[in-house]
């Protein structure tokens, strides 16, 4: 087995609503709205990834063995030189808990910041030092 890339991973969320409002307005994602069966479902995508939301105590199957909102911890590379996005969340009154820091990214170095989304999940947001 070779595995490739990451297709997309599950957040579990308190609100649909509050975590696209998050994603879409202060991180400019893109908001997915897809069906599967007679469910609706709501997924954030960005480059060639996405993240789909599911809401507490009405997660999908199969799902997660103890779906929980703030477990997540994760890292989003930007190609925005950080200070732009730290000036941009600030703008947004979005508080960043910690950074600029460098940080061992899996390409490289990376100068990260880190803030916390509605549920209190960790997001890293970064940018690789000498990639482009």
């Amino acid at each position: 087995m070779n595995i490739k890339s990451i297709d997309h991973i599950v957040l579990t969320v308190k609100s649909i609503e509050k975590s696209l409002d998050f994603y879409v307005n202060v991180l400019n994602m893109q908001k997915i709205e897809f069906k599967k069966g007679k469910d609706k479902r709501y997924a954030i995508k960005f480059g060639n990834m996405k993240i789909n939301l599911h809401e507490t105590d009405h997660e999908f199957e199969p799902k997660d063995h103890l779906p929980t909102p703030g477990s997540e911890d994760f890292c989003l590379i930007t190609k925005t030189p950080i200070e732009e996005v730290i000036t941009e969340l600030k703008n947004k009154n979005i508080k960043i808990i910690e950074g600029p820091e460098t940080n061992p990214g899996a390409l490289g170095a990376i100068t990260s910041i880190y803030l916390r989304d509605p549920d209190k999940n960790l997001v890293e947001i970064s940018n690789y030092k000498n990639i482009h």
